[in-house]
């Protein structure tokens, strides 16, 4: 299952699963017409597959609980990824308050709502993989996107409580932490020169990572120890830093 399946990534992660065997994919989304390009791709790409879709409201929690346990309705689900979200500009957030609460409940509260809607389930199944995307942002916050950076380091907790009550268990919680990648959403940021990592080599990092069960998957793996020295950088010094 694969929530927020029109995002650049999450496309990505199904053409690998895909063409590595034959699977019964669900891709959840807002958007029947966009998903309906990405399933035919899918398709040609894996005749052998099944490839459903499932449009979806990703706010309302009644809604949210409905999809999921729809989506449950045909048997144990082995591997759930949450992948949806948006980069929200940090001064539209601090102009605007309807919109820094859009982006704290679409990256924050709609990932962590899905996810404890399918650790219901996996729970009661005794198994499965249940992957969110969060974001290096959530690691510490910065003044050029804290309102993003919060919504994901909501995101980081959750999982990793997760991972604290399902330990010893069936179930795995895998939590992945892209720094920026090449993908759609980050096109404003191309054009101002940033440095994108490429969303097949993002893609690819993130199955190898689920495939595994890996508790943490920081990706590319550079962005670990660049976090771990903002992480740890005094305030006196990360105060003088225009990021």
């Amino acid at each position: 299952m694969i929530i927020g399946a029109t995002s650049a990534i999450a496309e990505h992660c199904a053409r690998l699963w895909i063409t590595a065997q034959a699977v019964d994919l669900v891709l959840v989304g807002r958007s029947i017409a966009r998903m309906d390009a990405i399933a035919a791709d899918l398709r040609v790409r894996s005749p052998q597959s099944t490839v459903r879709l499932m449009q979806a409201d990703f706010l309302d929690p009644a809604a949210i609980q409905a999809t999921v346990d729809q989506l449950h309705a045909d048997g144990a689900v082995d591997v759930a990824l949450i992948a949806h979200g948006s980069l929200p500009e940090q001064h539209d957030c601090e102009a605007d308050l309807s919109l820094c609460r859009e982006a704290l409940d679409i990256n924050g509260i709609s990932p962590v709502l899905y996810a404890e809607a399918f650790a219901m389930h996996m729970a009661q199944q005794g198994r499965g993989t249940l992957a969110l995307i969060g974001s290096v942002a959530g690691d510490r916050g910065r003044k050029s996107n804290y309102v993003y950076g919060a919504a994901k380091g909501l995101v980081t907790r959750y999982a990793q409580g997760l991972q604290h009550r399902f330990a010893g268990t069936g179930v795995r919680i895998v939590l992945i932490k892209p720094g920026p990648t090449d993908t759609p959403m980050t096109a404003h940021l191309k054009g101002k020169g940033a440095k994108l990592a490429s969303v097949t080599d993002v893609a690819a990092s993130i199955v190898r990572g689920v495939d595994q069960g890996r508790t943490v998957v920081y990706v590319p793996g550079k962005w670990r120890l660049i976090m771990m020295v903002i992480i740890h950088m005094p305030g006196f010094v990360f105060n003088k830093l225009n990021i």
